[in-house]
Formats: C-alpha cells, structure tokens, sequence
C-alpha cells in the first residue's frame, strides 16, 4: 500500500481538475451509504468529539473511506479541530491501495464543491466574496471560487481576529484585494457571495443583510446542533443541498424547517441535479440563492481518486 503524504495530497488537487472530478462523478454517481456518526464524550468535561466514517465506492472502480474526528475544543489546546484519514482500496478485489492525507482531501473537496455549486448558482459576474470563518477549509474558499467566477475582493471576519489576519496576508500575496472586518455585517455588507465556513452553533449571518441577487453559500456546519444562518436566511431564497442527506443532517435546515419556514419540498434541488444536464441552476440577476453543504462521501472518493491518479502516472 503507497503512503501519499498531505503535500503530495494537495500537489495533485489542484482546483480545476478537482471541480472536473467532482462535477463527473456527481453525475455518473457512486453508491455513498449512510455515514457512521459517534459521539466520545471527554471525561469530567461538557465537551465532546465527532468520529464520522464515511465510505463510498463504484463497483469494479475504486472504495474509499475516510475517517473523520472533530474536537471543537481544540481551539482552546492550540490544535486543529478536525483530524481525518483516508483509505482508497480496489473496488473489486479489496486490495489497500494507498493511505492519503484526509484533511487535505476533506478541506480541498469542501472548497471545491463550495465552488461547484456556485458555478450554477451565483452572478456570473460576482467579483466580491464575503468569507465568514478563516479556518482550513474557509481559507481555501477564495482560491476555489476564482476557478468559477472573477472574483477580485474577499471580505474576512472570523471570531479570531488574528486568524483573519494572517489569511487576508496569504491572500494579498495570491493577488487579492481583502480585508479584514470586525464584524460579520459589515464583512457582508456589498458582497455578491457570502461563504459561511464556521463551526458556529448559533447563527452568524441574518437574512435582512443579504440583498437581492446574493448567493449565500454555508458549508460549516455538519450535526442538528450547529448552525451558521438565521431563519430570515431562507424565507424567500432559492435553497439547494449538496445530497439530500443535509435535510436530516444539518441543524441549519432542521430548525427552519421545524418553524414551518420551508419544507423538504421547496428545496429546488441537489449538487447532483445541478450539475446533470437540463438544470438551470440561477434563474435571474436578482434571485437570492441559498447553497446548505454537509459533505458527501462521494466527494471524497471524486478527489482520492484523483490523487491517486496523479501519483501514479505523475
């Protein structure tokens, strides 16, 4: 079994070839069972990790899973939040293949399926990119998104200001025009999309700053606990979801729903509808869209797949 390491991992996830690779394995599809879900209590402590284990696999193709552990009182230790693996096997015979870097390919697969859905979703001409959350995976957003639209300004608020700091550095040096802002209004206020990347369990965006024609984009919450938009964020949006999955994962639609603010059946479609031929996507300049993401095994083994290509014939 070959070792691909986290730079070697990211080397061959480049944002272009990896929207290709999603947006082809969305429409072929995968069987992606339901992910295993735990929870490990910390003794003595309120807090507590997440373990996901998530696989996917195409019959005579490739199987891959990924293991995944969120410890949001990290933070606090100095540590990353989120710690992950994965394992990519031949489909057919069950032979190991390779053990990969799981953040790269979970943080990369997130942007880039942010990015994907925005492809279909926000104004063709957004050039201002509102980024609330300046973690691993918020601070990839920017990148992700200029493969798909002009964008020119990233406006950052993150509770840690200094996080938003050293990424408004990173991005100046990447050629854009960012900025750090002290609050999350004023970091919206102006903004074509607005990229929610937080593990936040209550709301840090209101509906009444998002004007006409905004796409809002919220792909860091993952568990019926956390939530990253208000109520107001939905009513009268056009709101579509990774997989469906997120209708019963995502404490972002769970709550609303529960409130009689929208159903299951308003949502206009999937991150696969889109990206299969017929699916307009936006409908007009002045529409607001609403994209709510809590990952999907399929995009994972789109990436992995893709790394071990790279590294094969690379």
């Amino acid at each position: 079994m070959k070792f691909i390491d986290a730079d070697a991992t990211r080397e061959a996830l480049a944002f272009g070839p990896l929207l290709d690779a999603l947006r082809s394995l969305f429409v072929s599809g995968c069987d992606v069972p339901l992910r295993h879900t735990h929870v490990i209590p910390e003794p003595d402590s309120d807090n507590a990790m997440t373990v996901l284990v998530m696989p996917a696999w195409q019959p005579g193709g490739y199987l891959g899973i990924k293991t995944v552990n969120i410890a949001p009182a990290n933070a606090r230790r100095g540590v990353p939040g989120l710690h992950s693996t994965y394992l990519l096997y031949d489909a057919a015979t069950g032979v190991p293949l390779a053990q990969m870097d799981g953040n790269e390919i979970t943080s990369r697969r997130t942007a880039a399926a942010s990015a994907l859905a925005a492809s279909y979703l926000a104004r063709d001409d957004a050039s201002h990119l509102a980024l609330l959350g300046a973690g691993r995976v918020g601070s990839l957003v920017p990148l992700a998104y200029r493969a798909v639209r002009p964008i020119t300004r990233v406006s950052v608020w993150d509770r840690d200001a200094q996080a938003a700091g050293r990424l408004v550095d990173r991005l100046h040096a990447q050629g854009l025009d960012a900025v750090v802002y002290d609050t999350a209004r004023a970091a919206v206020e102006g903004a074509d999309v607005i990229t929610c990347a937080t593990l936040a369990t209550e709301p840090v965006v209101q509906g009444d700053w998002l004007a006409p024609g905004v796409h809002l984009d919220l792909i860091g919450s993952f568990t019926p606990q956390m939530r990253e938009a208000d109520d107001t964020c939905f009513a009268g949006a056009s709101l579509y979801v990774d997989t469906d999955e997120a209708l019963a994962k995502s404490g972002e639609l769970l709550g609303p729903m529960s409130r009689g603010v929208f159903s299951a059946r308003d949502v206009r479609g999937t991150l696969a509808d889109l990206c299969r031929a017929g699916h307009g996507g936006r409908r007009g300049d002045g529409e607001r869209t609403v994209f709510k993401a809590v990952g999907t095994a399929l995009e994972d083994l789109a990436a992995a797949t893709l790394v071990w290509r790279a590294t094969q014939h690379g």
